[in-house]
């Protein structure tokens, strides 16, 4: 036994971690999203791991050098990013809980954050206009070019097993 070494902190263990070992959770505001965000801290408790909910935002293409007075995509992205964790956490969000909007397209974005993850987690659609797609175009870039393991997660993912319905399987 090395009597030399330095006694650890109760706190020791958040200091191994870093940046690379976060589970990072992309949020939309759509019910899967949610699904993903409380999925996300399950597994990052589980794997002593920080967590980190991540919302995008970008100007509307058709808006030139002229903005709208008082209105910041920014500011919506925020509202957006809050309303999720109180609609998964209610008023009990995962103390160490990192928000973060970031500004840029969802999928490149998500996709860059990857590379300092340790996993990506996402709901598999979001609010996209093509309703009978399994996968929605950011989860699908990002299961392709993230630079971590993605998880994806159905909206129902955190109901108990037991109260889902069963949904039948469309034959080819």
């Amino acid at each position: 036994m090395d009597t030399d070494a330095p006694a650890r902190s109760p706190d020791a263990a958040d200091d191994r971690h870093t940046e690379d070992d976060r589970i990072v959770v992309g949020v939309d505001g759509s019910a899967a999203s949610i699904a993903a965000l409380r999925y996300g801290a399950r597994i990052a408790d589980a794997l002593d791991a920080p967590l980190e909910a991540v919302t995008t935002w970008t100007y509307p293409p058709i808006m030139d050098s002229y903005t709208i007075a008082g209105w910041s995509p920014e500011d919506d992205a925020e509202k957006l990013l809050d309303a999720a964790i109180a609609d998964a956490f209610a008023s009990d969000p995962p103390a160490d809980l990192v928000r973060s909007v970031l500004a840029g397209p969802a999928a490149p974005t998500l996709i860059d954050v990857s590379r300092r993850a340790g996993m990506l987690v996402l709901g598999n659609r979001g609010h996209g206009g093509f309703v009978g797609l399994l996968l929605g175009s950011v989860s699908t870039a990002c299961a392709a070019h993230a630079k971590c393991p993605v998880l994806i997660v159905h909206a129902h993912a955190d109901v108990p097993a037991a109260s889902r319905q069963s949904e039948p399987v469309p034959h080819r």
